[in-house]
């Protein structure tokens, strides 16, 4: 069994009978807080894969009645500045990568705001990226988190729509 880090966020109302019965649930191993309202379970969690931790933790976390999983932390869109902290490098070294004006010219195009000052970029993408480039990092927890987001934000999403747009987006997957 390997120790595993992450943060569950998630939506419900915070209060002495929730944070009993998260305890209860078995979230014993969790640091439990609110910041504006939004409720997070910091995890270091002992099981056999990351996955497993995850998935037991939005299991004991969702018993409770009231709290919905939303997402989990390490978030996998990043800005320039979280690449840059995470691959331990200048936020600089990360711009010119990103324009191609230095290496290979493959680092990952930008998920979102492509025009904008502060673009977005899959952590997923970047990290598989920096695997090739030979600096070693831990791929599998940053595709984990980027499809059990994915999952979470769907499952929230099909629930929103009306019964033909669910069909529709339900023959995609």
């Amino acid at each position: 069994m390997q120790e595993h880090e992450f943060t569950l966020v998630f939506h419900g109302e915070l209060d002495d009978r929730a944070l009993d019965a998260l305890f209860q649930a078995g979230c014993d191993d969790a640091t439990v807080g609110e910041v504006d309202g939004v409720g997070y379970a910091d995890f270091i969690r002992a099981a056999e894969s990351f996955g497993d931790a995850i998935r037991s933790a939005i299991g004991q976390v969702e018993s409770v009645p009231g709290l919905t999983v939303a997402r989990v932390e390490p978030d996998d869109l990043v800005t320039l500045s979280e690449i840059a902290q995470r691959l331990g490098r200048s936020r600089e070294s990360i711009r010119l990568l990103a324009a191609g004006e230095r290496g290979t010219g493959d680092f990952p195009a930008p998920t979102s705001h492509l025009k904008a000052r502060t673009r977005l970029w899959r952590w997923s993408e970047v990290a598989a990226w920096a695997e090739r480039q030979d600096q070693p990092i831990d791929t599998s927890s940053a595709t984990t988190i980027a499809a059990i987001n994915a999952a979470l934000t769907l499952r929230k999403t099909l629930g929103e729509l009306a019964p033909t747009e669910r069909k529709l987006v339900s023959s995609l997957v």
